[in-house]
């Protein structure tokens, strides 16, 4: 049996809106060695149909579907255990790669040092419509410092969107991190732990469209409890005395103790994370709680007025 050099990872729970869009761009790449694993949530619309269709159309497809909703990260993980080939790439069912993308990436891989753990094109944000949202510019992620705590710290100061996790991973780096895990903005923690591990770097062209619309996962769960179940319906909620973003913080900070650094380099990325992305936080926090008290005052003296 052939294996393939990319794996494509492409989790989805009721995605019949855009899934042909996604999956049509993939197929009708001009870099055709790869496969493609479809792992359906158990979707209670048309998904299944709509992947049936397409795997007796095209042998490279392989389609899994779960009997219940595991969540998103047992989806997420699905995936990429199934995934054979020499290159990784998670796909949405609501995004599309242009022309050229997949053809780019490995062009880029093969050629790169070893030291190069992800490569990934530049991104545009896209609507419902598929119309370019020109308000909204999507995070552009080059990291090449040979130091881990510099590439921590580019990581921390530059991911909003985290597109590149869209990008095309070496396989054997992407298994020594924790993939995605039930908790908010666990995309972010893996491109910190992958930036740890190796070099990022940008491809100058636009190749990916991120598609931002009602029904993704931050904008569909927005509370926490929410977000939660989103990745896994069956864990317990526990009640977390971090709010999402400190917890976050301590994510990093589990990353860094978790993955194999020389103890100053280890020493170095605790630094950075501390000041870097606590910094950032802290400063975040004290902004919001200055703009809730001049609300506050404003309310009062306008009360005071009002009574004079």
């Amino acid at each position: 049996m052939h294996t393939p050099t990319v794996s494509i990872g492409l989790p989805v729970y009721n995605g019949e809106r855009f899934l042909g869009f996604a999956l049509d761009s993939l197929l009708e790449q001009d870099y055709a060695d790869f496969e493609l694993i479809i792992s359906d949530n158990a979707s209670e619309d048309g998904t299944g149909a709509i992947c049936r269709r397409y795997a007796e159309r095209d042998q490279r497809i392989r389609y899994i579907r779960a009997q219940v909703n595991q969540g998103a990260t047992r989806n997420f993980r699905t995936v990429f255990e199934e995934a054979r080939g020499k290159y990784f790439k998670w796909a949405y069912h609501d995004d599309v790669c242009l022309p050229g993308f997949l053809r780019r990436c490995v062009e880029v891989l093969e050629q790169a040092p070893l030291s190069v753990a992800l490569v990934a094109p530049r991104t545009e944000i896209i609507d419902a419509k598929g119309e370019r949202v020109s308000k909204l510019t999507a995070e552009r992620m080059d990291i090449r410092s040979p130091r881990p705590h510099q590439r921590l710290a580019d990581v921390l100061r530059t991911v909003q969107w985290a597109p590149a996790q869209c990008g095309l991973f070496r396989t054997a780096t992407l298994r020594k991190t924790r993939l995605i895990e039930p908790f908010f903005a666990s995309d972010y923690v893996l491109l910190a732990e992958v930036a740890l591990l190796g070099e990022i770097w940008e491809i100058p062209e636009i190749l990916f469209q991120r598609r931002f619309h009602p029904g993704i996962s931050t904008e569909a769960n927005k509370s926490p409890t929410a977000l939660l179940s989103w990745f896994d319906p069956a864990s317990p909620r526990k009640k977390n005395l971090l709010s999402p973003r400190m917890r976050l913080g301590a994510e990093y900070v589990r990353s860094i103790s978790r993955l194999r650094l020389p103890l100053a380099d280890r020493v170095r990325c605790y630094a950075t994370a501390l000041v870097v992305w606590y910094g950032k936080e802290f400063r975040r926090s004290g902004g919001h709680y200055k703009n809730r008290l001049k609300e506050r005052i404003r309310t009062s003296l306008g009360l005071a007025a009002r009574l004079a």
